[in-house]
């Protein structure tokens, strides 16, 4: 025992050595400020390495003409030979105006998306450009040429004059946006108010945003950032703390808001490499207006056997739907077997598919789940609109809802131009009432309350009359040509 005594200690000393000889950062926790620099260092290192890859856009577009002179003159038609001179002299000035060079007026942001040339912006910044010119960070400018525009998406594809020699762009690396979380930093990089590449930081605010009309068919599954985002980023890059593009920026609610919204880069990719190979994007569509089922609380209330789906609110005249065995009030649960749980999913799912393709829906009605198949088709560039003329006659009021119906005939359909059908015709509704703050106006047709037909204003009566507005009455009714429903519900305020 007494031999191993010095080994011991020896082997005591040398742990000794070793615990005291170890680095202090090892032991020691970082401090707030190490923290700090190290964020720090990473917004710059951000901004350094995407920078290269983003581009100031100018356009240029021809002085407009304008003619509110010709024809001024009282006495044109009495002088056929002051007319002639002056038709002339007009011609003569179009002219001029015509060979005149385009006027760089707007200014835009874009990324460098591919090696040889393409960039990606926004479709509002250069569409119906005469002229555009891209500047890089380095201060060198050139030529560029629009190689497709969606303006469904607000996205666009511009391309580099491959003449300059231009070659082994720095491309930004494009991130999956699917990913994207909230609250995540976001970093907006582009030249708002003609200041050029200035970064702005924030997060991401929210996801799946829609900023206008829920029932306007275009793509609006935007990203919400509080970065700064002012006129002029339009086309730059919202990027993540790594680096990688999530988002093209396009619009601003308001100014110094914080409250700005960008396109989502998987949609900006998708649209970009079919404007890329083809020159334009084209949609499929079923023409339906959905909601998503967890953002329709009323209607939620009133089923029981599906918690999440994709609402029909309505259904376009126009659409395949139409001719579908769709309905209004359908909720579609999956499209070819996959799920879709919100409005952006199902016009994802459906955007992706070839056009006349067929598709297979699960849908819930009545609580009862069966299959529809619907045809795709090519989604049109303009939506219809509709006037009503208001015709006075005989109505029953339903004061409890704010509007008057009549039993609609041959004759009011001539006179309020809808097709004729089964149904009871809106003649007025009063303003502010239940009916009027769904949107129900003049010229609708109801065709069932509760999923009950209705063909004659007193069945509309006696089901209005029977039903609980506390709960939630269901409207059906065709709208500028659309059947959709509406669910009219006394809050008690």
């Amino acid at each position: 025992m007494t031999r191993m005594k010095p080994s011991l200690h020896l082997f005591a000393v040398v742990a000794g050595l070793t615990l005291t000889q170890l680095p202090s950062a090892a032991r020691e926790e970082p401090s707030a400020i190490d923290l700090a620099r190290q964020l720090n260092q990473a917004f710059i290192e951000v901004a350094e390495k995407v920078s290269p890859a983003v581009v100031v856009i100018r356009v240029a577009h021809k002085p407009e003409y304008t003619d509110s002179d010709e024809d001024s003159h009282p006495f044109f038609d009495l002088l056929p030979e002051l007319r002639r001179r002056y038709q002339e002299d007009l011609e003569k000035r179009r002219r001029q105006r015509s060979q005149r060079e385009p006027i760089f007026d707007g200014q835009g942001s874009g990324v460098v998306i591919r090696e040889d040339g393409f960039i990606l912006t926004n479709s509002h910044v250069v569409e119906g450009a005469d002229k555009i010119k891209v500047r890089f960070k380095d201060g060198k400018e050139y030529d560029a040429e629009d190689r497709g525009v969606d303006p469904q998406s607000d996205i666009a594809v511009i391309k580099i004059d491959s003449t300059g020699g231009l070659k082994n762009l720095t491309v930004a690396k494009l991130g999956d946006s699917a990913k994207t979380r909230v609250g995540e930093f976001a970093i907006a990089i582009g030249a708002p108010f003609e200041l050029d590449y200035s970064v702005t930081f924030g997060h991401i605010s929210a996801k799946g945003r829609t900023v206008f009309d829920r029932r306007v068919m275009i793509d609006q599954d935007f990203l919400q950032t509080d970065a700064s985002i002012n006129p002029g980023n339009s086309g730059g890059p919202l990027v993540n703390i790594d680096g990688e593009v999530i988002g093209i920026n396009t619009l601003i609610r308001g100014m110094n808001r914080g409250i700005g919204f960008a396109v989502p880069v998987n949609l900006a990719k998708e649209v970009s490499e079919k404007l890329v190979t083809e020159g334009k994007f084209i949609r499929s569509w079923l023409g339906v207006f959905i909601r998503s089922l967890s953002e329709d609380a009323e209607y939620k209330n009133l089923v029981e056997s599906v918690k999440e789906g994709v609402v029909v609110r309505g259904i376009d005249p126009r659409g395949p739907a139409h001719d579908s065995e769709l309905q209004v009030a359908d909720i579609i649960t999956a499209v070819d077997g996959k799920s879709v749980a919100t409005a952006d999913q199902l016009k994802d799912e459906i955007r992706r598919k070839e056009i006349g393709q067929s598709v297979n829906l699960d849908v819930v009605r009545d609580d009862k789940k069966i299959k529809v198949k619907v045809k795709t088709a090519a989604l049109p560039d303009e939506t219809m609109q509709a006037s009503y003329q208001r015709k006075n006659g005989e109505e029953h009021d339903s004061k409890n809802l704010g509007l008057k119906v009549q039993t609609l005939n041959s004759d009011l359909a001539k006179q309020y131009n809808v097709d004729f059908t089964e149904g009871v015709l809106v003649t007025d509704v009063e303003e502010d009432s239940l009916a009027a703050r769904k949107g129900i106006k003049a010229g609708d047709i109801i065709t069932k309350v509760h999923r009950k037909k209705i063909t004659t204003a007193k069945e509309f009566r006696d089901a209005v009359k029977s039903a609980d507005l506390k709960k939630g009455v269901v409207i059906h009714l065709i709208s500028d040509g659309s059947p959709r429903f509406e669910i009219l519900k006394d809050s008690g305020d």
